[in-house]
């Protein structure tokens, strides 16, 4: 029996990646419904909206989104902390139901604390992962509980809550989550349906599923938990075209960097950025075909790492990940638009048919 597969595509508000600038208003409807109905009509089965301190709001922005879509599935980056956590679920249940149960929410506690401070959080990483394990606590209970609760912790404290809105999916929405410290490991082992992580090596994966199942493990949550990975597929009718592509993208991110006055990246200020510089640091092209000089050039500044070749090959490389435990998959490419179309009409039909062809080829080695 093989294991259910979701294929995740990226919102945002406007055309940009590392190699185009960003151009024109912040917030461009037209483009936002271009990709949306792009990846709907190409076979993707959500799409992130993405989270930060100074962009456009995750939640309003997904809402449109899914106004001038109809059937796939929200994943919106959300950060605890900056509204309670009774107002969140509340907010995250209307939608679902505005949807019919369309929606899903990617808790991303955050690493760089200047960005925190951004929007006037001075809590520590570690104070930051605490209050998100309290929120957590609570917008569960306010999507489940029939009756009003009390809470008290050291970050929240509420009495005889209570949500009339609950939302449609049972017993509420997918929680993904993201953190790669053992502060947010734990966290994510308590809380998480979905633990998402970025593309690393085979290697790095594998020891990070079993980080958080051990987590998972102390929640009797184990076989509960299920495995997210990033990647920026760039693809070719030939190998040899495809590199090619992906060696020309990484000079555009260099110029951009350097038109940008950004030639030398920073220091990661994140658990994250660390493990895909500390992959890259042992060459540009590990694995069968992850490709890392992106995330080396961009000082691994979010999901930044490639995988390379046909849409057979990468499909191949999927289905490693795959192996290894990884039931979903976030892709998104440097040409935000084209990548997507190209993604729904090569490379999602193409690991499907790999999967099937090798599931009935065990199906009958068994027989």
């Amino acid at each position: 029996m093989t294991k259910d597969v979701e294929f995740i595509g990226f919102v945002g508000t406007h055309y940009e990646s590392e190699i185009h600038p960003a151009e024109g208003a912040v917030i461009d409807r037209d483009y936002i419904r271009a990709v949306a109905q792009a990846q709907e009509y190409g076979g993707f089965d959500r799409f992130l909206v993405a989270f930060h301190s100074t962009s456009p709001d995750s939640l309003l922005v997904a809402a449109y989104a899914a106004s001038v879509t109809d059937r796939i599935n929200l994943m919106i980056a959300h950060r605890p902390g900056f509204v309670t956590p009774t107002v969140a679920a509340r907010q995250l249940a209307t939608l679902d139901q505005l949807t019919n149960g369309r929606a899903g929410v990617h808790i991303i506690t955050g690493g760089n604390d200047q960005e925190l401070k951004q929007d006037g959080d001075f809590l520590t990483k570690d104070e930051r992962y605490a209050r998100t394990s309290e929120y957590l606590d609570v917008v569960r209970v306010s999507w489940t509980s029939a009756t009003p609760f009390e809470y008290a912790g050291e970050y929240y404290r509420f009495e005889k809550a209570f949500s009339t809105v609950k939302p449609v999916q049972s017993p509420h929405l997918p929680i993904y989550f993201g953190g790669s410290s053992d502060a947010a490991i734990a966290v994510a082992g308590k809380h998480a349906d979905i633990y998402a992580l970025w593309g690393e090596t085979h290697a790095q994966v594998r020891e990070t599923v079993a980080r958080v199942r051990a987590a998972a493990a102390r929640h009797g949550r184990a076989d509960h938990i299920r495995f997210s990975l990033s990647f920026r597929p760039i693809l070719a009718d030939t190998e040899d075209k495809a590199w090619a592509k992906a060696e020309a993208f990484l000079d555009r991110t260099k110029a951009v960097r350097e038109a940008r006055g950004l030639k030398d990246a920073a220091p990661p200020p994140n658990e994250g950025a660390r493990r895909l510089l500390a992959a890259a640091a042992q060459g540009d092209r590990l694995d069968k075909r992850l490709y890392t000089a992106i995330a080396a050039a961009t000082g691994a500044q979010g999901n930044s790492t490639a995988l390379v070749g046909t849409p057979d090959q990468v499909a191949d490389a999927l289905l490693d990940y795959y192996d290894l435990g990884v039931t979903t998959f976030l892709i998104r490419g440097f040409e935000p638009l084209e990548d997507a179309v190209q993604y729904g009409r090569e490379l999602i039909p193409a690991f499907k048919r790999l999967l099937a062809e090798r599931t009935h080829h065990r199906a009958v080695a068994a027989e």
